[in-house]
């Protein structure tokens, strides 16, 4: 077993998956124009974060959890009994499910924008936020040995925090305006 997991890994994943965006951003910011490029670095650092935050295990050690000891399906008792947040907000787990997924969601709006079809891509793209919730639940199902629990309270808090950030996308995107400015 390969104990990979806490606060530093998490942070240091962060580091290297938000250094893969940056590359990513300056390699098509001279195409696409800054704010798009950004834009989408963010929302494509965003997501990774998530993935860090949501499937390493919160302590550096896993465990071995036999079969027939881990849960056999996701807790359905919304808004049932949920751990307090961690250090860095103390306003619990569920406050701290919604705000991860506002970035997304903001910064989705943003990169959607561009183009004219952004009125079908925005809901789309929101839709896929859901999808990628769901999956997050179904891998912590599924591997019991990361330390997390599957819940659909889980779910609708993060697409709270999704649909927010698409409310706050929306005003942003008028400030931004990332269809101009591009570089020829």
């Amino acid at each position: 077993m390969f104990p990979v997991g806490g606060v530093e890994a998490m942070l240091a994943g962060a580091f290297l998956s938000g250094l893969v965006c940056l590359v990513i951003t300056l390699a098509v910011q001279r195409r696409t124009g800054v704010v798009w490029a950004w834009s989408l670095g963010g929302l494509l650092w965003s997501l990774a974060v998530i993935a860090l935050v949501t499937l390493l295990p919160a302590d550096g050690a896993t465990e071995v959890v036999y079969a027939d000891e881990r849960m056999g399906s996701c807790s359905f008792d919304l808004g049932g009994p949920a751990p307090e947040g961690f250090w860095i907000l103390s306003g619990g787990q569920r406050l701290l499910n919604v705000l991860v997924f506002v970035p997304s969601g903001a910064l989705l709006v943003v990169v959607a924008a561009r183009w004219r079809s952004g009125w079908v891509t925005v809901p789309i793209g929101l839709l896929a936020l859901a999808a990628y919730s769901v999956a997050i639940e179904w891998t912590q199902l599924e591997l019991a040995r990361i330390d997390r629990a599957c819940d659909v309270t889980d779910v609708v808090d993060n697409v709270t925090g999704a649909a927010l950030g698409v409310a706050a996308g929306l005003v942003l995107v008028l400030v931004l305006r990332p269809w101009r400015a591009r570089r020829v």
